[in-house]
């Protein structure tokens, strides 16, 4: 007989013991690769971070401008000269990439970005073999799909930060609208990290208070509260603050340094990120989209069998044929 716990999880692999020594790298010394790095420092949660970038001279300033502050730190501050530097790292981040324009959707950087993956894919691999990879990279989810073909990695090593920001503005924002704390709101966006993510309206709750039982119109255009809008809202979210400073970085550093927590740490801690979810929701494609997994020290351990509406399960279906069209027309 299944248990609850078989309910609820599909397992993947199991976490393993947490070994001493934990290095990270970061492939990418951008806006974001640095609030990655800073953000990881802070928390103290890894022995030895070490940058690498094809712009020498700004990794050198980088890097030495944080080590200047390593009195204040408690972790090991490298610039990889080359891939071998990289060499037995336990968690690889992907930042590196052609920056996203105004206006530009996630989608029309692909094959930019598949060209700078072709470099970087193949020296982290060879030289970290037992990493997990994580891709910070947009668009994500077809990123975190280049990367998974051309590590050879098996499909639990390699994730894409995905929703775990949207996630994260859904339920500031979500907070906002109940001038209560967003830690005690809880909510998730799955799918496409863009324009075709789905808000998980039918689980969204606030200490296990549910909120579409107190407002059944909550996701339709019936709603005089319009809180349909705050999906809006997180999907323009990135793009008004690449309107006002030119790109974002400190919330999606502290997002990435979260997941670096749980999977360095063993943490078992649910996060919605990109992972092949093929055969799941009945989706039939090879590719990676966001849904609530478990993470640890191999990376995906498990991922939830969330219960969804059937409207919430043709969007996540829409989203997947939206990454799909694109995918199929690479060039790997």
């Amino acid at each position: 007989m299944a248990t609850v716990k078989d309910k609820l999880i599909q397992e993947v692999k199991p976490g393993e013991p947490v070994v001493a020594g934990a290095k990270v790298t970061i492939v990418g010394v951008g806006q974001v690769g640095m609030a990655c790095a800073i953000s990881i420092l802070q928390a103290n949660i890894a022995d030895d971070v070490t940058l690498i970038d094809v712009m020498e001279d700004k990794l050198k300033g980088e890097v030495m401008d944080l080590q200047h502050g390593s009195l204040f730190l408690k972790t090991t501050i490298t610039a990889a000269k080359d891939y071998s530097d990289t060499a037995n790292s336990k968690l690889c981040i992907i930042t590196a990439g052609v920056r996203q324009k105004e206006g530009e959707s996630r989608l029309n950087l692909v094959q930019r970005n598949v060209e700078v993956f072709k470099h970087i894919i193949p020296n982290l691999a060879k030289y970290s073999p037992d990493a997990v990879l994580l891709v910070v990279s947009n668009p994500v989810d077809i990123l975190t799909y280049v990367a998974w073909k051309l590590s050879g990695f098996p499909s639990h090593r390699v994730i894409g930060s995905g929703t775990n920001l949207d996630s994260a503005r859904f339920r500031f924002l979500i907070g906002e609208k109940l001038k209560i704390n967003s830690t005690s709101v809880h909510g998730y966006i799955i799918g496409e990290h863009g324009d075709s993510s789905v808000p998980v309206w039918s689980g969204t709750n606030v200490a296990g208070v549910s909120l579409q039982s107190l407002n059944p119109n909550l996701d339709t255009g019936k709603d005089p509260e319009e809180w349909k809008n705050i999906h809006k809202q997180v999907v323009e979210s990135a793009y008004e603050v690449i309107k006002l400073k030119g790109y974002t970085s400190w919330a999606i550093g502290l997002s990435v340094s979260s997941l670096a927590q749980s999977i360095l740490k063993n943490l078992r801690i649910v996060h919605p990120v990109s992972y092949l979810i093929k055969g799941m929701h009945g989706i039939k494609e090879d590719v990676f989209l966001s849904l609530p997994c478990v993470l640890g020290s191999a990376g995906v351990c498990g991922v939830l069998k969330q219960p969804l509406k059937e409207s919430e399960t043709t969007c996540l279906k829409k989203s997947s044929e939206t990454l799909w069209a694109v995918q199929k027309e690479l060039k790997l």
